[in-house]
């Protein structure tokens, strides 16, 4: 009994004493402040580490890197020093002896400190944690999320342990009430969750933001990183992280604002605010990028906004580091250059320079993206094109992908001198029935265009492409005829355009669409109206439906896509059956909303609106302040070229709408100035069919001092011709009042608005604006509806006194004028309104 006391006094003072040395290791190692402590302390206790003391170990070393700046990081250093290899041989044998969290902290450890997920560590982590899954361990949703995190930086995006993952995570998603958490796990199970389950998702994100917690920086960007990866479009979302985003800038530098403004680029959307913060941050820190990957992104994000002399610099410093840039640097030097228009020689020649030792680690698609810049830029390596042409050529033969073999067809058409082998016949009339709508589009563009600029040349290669056209004809018809969901038809359609489209396959999708007209909600209107607004086509049946849906879900349609909607029937001048009610359902809806519209967006909408013959005061107020227009020109500044000229253009067609639909609001007309600008930079007012034109008027009117052609109006309308004829219809000549011709080919101007209105017409005599209308002015179906700008410019032109006369192409083209005499007789009948 005594010799049993005494071994277990003795056992119990030896684990007090392990006990204690155990803590005081632990606090050891949490008291380090550098890796070298920690691989001190690693190599004088290796025996008596426990795996608790590997993990705290490990997690140590992470936290001490994640302190030092980017360019002071020594990851290199500590995965290549001894004890660390220690370590890693210690939690691989002592994995099955972990608790559940420490497993997931070791492997988050040893990834975040780049260590290669294939080593037998990290595969040892992950197994024994998967093992727990399937036993039903369930771990805490910290725990959780971050093993998930693990797996997606692994990449294992389709693993089954991702979906057991997922499992767990929509069984618990009712009980998640951190964004951090759940943004994780957003991201890291993305790649396997059906569609309703990512709606659930979603909705739970839009409830936790909403509850006004601290949201992180981070979390943001994580919610932005799932609607990329599932590649939807979420404007309430986005809005919202976007808020969070600016909330935070202080938290924003080159890398996350790289990465934000590539996710934005990537999810179709842009905040001008967003922009504004990114260019003063990296304005100011402009010279403070010396390595490759920095600067690339530097010129990436600021680039497309730098004024003149930032933008000098940024060329500058890319030419000079060029050889240092890698593969991926090369691709997004490039990529901005296009965005920016930018072809600087010496830089092109010094990125088509480096290219050549980079052009084997390119995989097919980035090869694919890599052509397109150098064609749009205009590159002239025709030795680096010809090797491009080579490796896409090689891509080609060996891929089964139906979507790269359209990509890279697509892009070979358009490379220099590019001649169409039968190789590539055979491979695209193999890969036809397994492509969709925009793939087959790629193709045909492809072909038509390699056809027209002579690139067959061998034996019978024009009949082979005529014969694979036809079957390509037909894949696009069988397609849209297997259809039976509209939301995966519009999906398809998002990326179509072009010639080959419009004149094939536009009437069949529009009937296609009529059939599944039922399936029309709030949630695929937009995509709806996008299609139909790049079809160009009135198709009352969709719009009627569109109206309806709208309206009866008013509130569920984000503001930011109502505008779209309104744009549609604004555009294409359509009145749906209850078309008071639909306005004004919108109209309510957006004032309502206004504060969540961008500044450049409100005038855009305002131009939507005033088409449509709608003018709310709350918003035209809105605009036409003077606080407001001085942040819309500071907006302006870091908007793209094409985005800046349509909102230019909104806003002056508004003014004017305004100055004159609406007195009332005492706006004045302060747009002279650039429309005359605009005007003078016009240079394609004087074309063959306005002379024609001309020439006959001349001949009816009796003279060319009877009409004048490419008029300024009051508020800058153009008009193709003017005359005035007096109460017995009978020409007055412009010489009688003072006003001659001005230049080659009768163009006048009429700069003062004020001196016009003193110039009264005889009693009863009348001005007529006569207008030629190409087919831009009609919409492209059968029933040639005259469409909202060339109708709100007869509205206007009235108002300002004329009578308007419009001359449809289709009119004048056809075989009944197709005489001189008709013509004239045509004329003269518009002109003196003989019926």
């Amino acid at each position: 009994m005594l010799c049993l006391r005494q071994v277990c006094l003795f056992t119990l003072r030896h684990y007090q004493a392990r006990t204690l040395c155990s803590d005081l290791l632990l606090s050891q190692i949490n008291s380090c402040t550098h890796e070298d402590e920690v691989f001190s302390l690693v190599g004088r206790n290796k025996a008596r580490l426990s795996e608790k003391h590997v993990g705290i170990a490990l997690n140590m070393l992470w936290q001490l890197q994640k302190k030092r700046p980017f360019l002071l990081k020594t990851s290199d250093y500590v995965r290549n020093h001894s004890q660390f290899l220690t370590l890693c041989i210690l939690a691989e044998n002592k994995v099955e002896h972990m608790e559940d969290e420490v497993i997931v902290d070791t492997l988050y450890s040893i990834l975040r400190l780049d260590v290669e997920d294939h080593i037998s560590p990290a595969k040892a982590l992950v197994t024994e944690a998967w093992k727990r899954l399937e036993r039903q361990v369930l771990l805490s949703l910290p725990a959780l999320s971050k093993f998930a995190l693990c797996l997606y930086k692994q990449h294992r995006h389709f693993s089954p342990v991702i979906g057991q993952v997922a499992h767990i995570v929509d069984m618990k998603l009712d009980s998640i009430r951190d964004i951090r958490i759940l943004s994780v796990l957003m991201i890291s199970i993305s790649e396997v969750i059906t569609e309703s389950f990512r709606d659930r998702l979603l909705h739970k994100a839009e409830q936790l933001l909403e509850e006004k917690v601290e949201v992180q920086f981070n979390s943001a960007r994580r919610i932005l990183q799932f609607l990329q990866n599932v590649k939807l479009r979420y404007h309430p979302l986005l809005e919202k992280c976007n808020g969070i985003l600016l909330e935070g800038a202080s938290h924003l530098d080159i890398h996350s604002i790289s990465h934000i403004f590539g996710l934005y680029e990537q999810l179709g959307f842009d905040n001008a605010d967003f922009r504004l913060i990114a260019k003063q941050l990296l304005s100011e820190t402009v010279d403070d990028y010396y390595d490759p990957e920095t600067f690339a992104k530097l010129f990436f994000a600021l680039g497309p906004m730098a004024g003149s002399k930032v933008r000098e610099r940024l060329l500058v410093t890319a030419a000079h580091m060029a050889e240092e840039f890698s593969s991926h640097q090369v691709l997004m030097i490039l990529k901005t250059m296009q965005k920016m228009k930018c072809r600087n020689s010496h830089l092109l020649k010094k990125m088509a320079s480096v290219l050549h030792k980079h052009l084997d680690s390119y995989q097919a698609l980035q090869l694919v993206k890599l052509t397109q810049y150098l064609v749009v830029l205009h590159c002239q390596d025709l030795e680096l094109f010809a090797k491009l042409k080579m490796l896409l050529l090689g891509y080609l033969k060996s891929t089964v992908i139906p979507a790269d073999t359209a990509s890279i067809i697509r892009v070979l058409a358009i490379l220099p001198s590019f001649q169409v082998e039968e190789m590539i016949i055979n491979k695209v009339a193999a890969v036809l029935p397994q492509c969709r709508l925009h793939h087959l589009n790629s193709i045909a563009t492809a072909l038509v265009k390699c056809n027209h600029h002579g690139q067959l040349h061998w034996l019978n290669s024009s009949e082979l492409c005529a014969k694979l056209l036809q079957k390509l004809n037909d894949c696009g018809f069988q397609r849209l005829q297997k259809a039976n969901n509209l939301n995966l038809l519009l999906e398809e359609l998002t990326h179509v355009n072009g010639e080959w489209f419009e004149e094939v396959l536009n009437e069949e999708t529009l009937a296609m669409c009529q059939r599944l007209i039922d399936q029309i909600t709030w949630a695929n209107v937009l995509p709806l109206a996008f299609f139909l607004i790049k079809a160009d086509r009135c198709c009352p049946a969709l719009f009627d439906r569109i109206a309806s849906v709208t309206v009866e879900n008013i509130d569920k349609i984000p503001p930011s896509e109502i505008y779209f909607i309104l744009f549609l029937f604004s555009a294409l001048n359509y009145d749906p059956p209850d078309n008071e009610e639909f306005f004004k359902s919108c109209i309510q809806h957006l004032t309502s909303n206004l504060s969540r519209l961008g500044t450049h967006h409100l005038v855009l909408l305002g131009h939507v609106l005033a088409m449509a013959g709608y003018f709310p005061p709350v918003l035209i107020t809105m605009i036409f302040n003077v606080s407001f227009l001085s942040k819309l020109d500071t907006q302006l500044k870091v908007l793209p070229d094409m985005v800046k000229q349509r909102v230019h253009s909104s806003l002056m067609k508004l003014n004017r709408a305004v100055c004159l639909e609406c007195p009332e609001f005492h706006i004045p007309w302060f747009h002279e100035p650039y429309c005359q600008h605009v005007f003078h930079n016009n240079t394609s007012r004087i074309n063959p069919q306005r002379q024609h034109i001309h020439r006959m008027l001349t001949e009816i009117l009796g003279g060319s001092h009877y009409s004048r052609m490419s008029v300024l109006t009051p508020y800058n309308y153009e008009i193709d011709f003017e005359c005035v004829l007096d109460v017995n219809k009978k020409p007055l000549s412009y010489m009688a009042q003072n006003r001659p011709l001005d230049g080659v080919g009768g163009t006048h101007l009429r700069h003062d608005i004020k001196d016009e209105g003193r110039k009264a017409l005889p009693p009863g005599a009348q001005r007529i604006a006569l207008e030629f209308l190409d087919t831009k002015a009609f919409s492209k179906d059968y029933s040639r509806h005259l469409k909202g700008e060339p109708a709100v410019k007869k509205r206007h032109l009235e108002m300002l006194g004329y009578r308007v006369v419009q001359i449809p192409h289709f009119d004048w083209n056809s075989m009944v004028l197709s005489t001189k005499g008709e013509q004239l007789e045509y004329l003269r009948q518009q002109l003196y309104g003989i019926q």
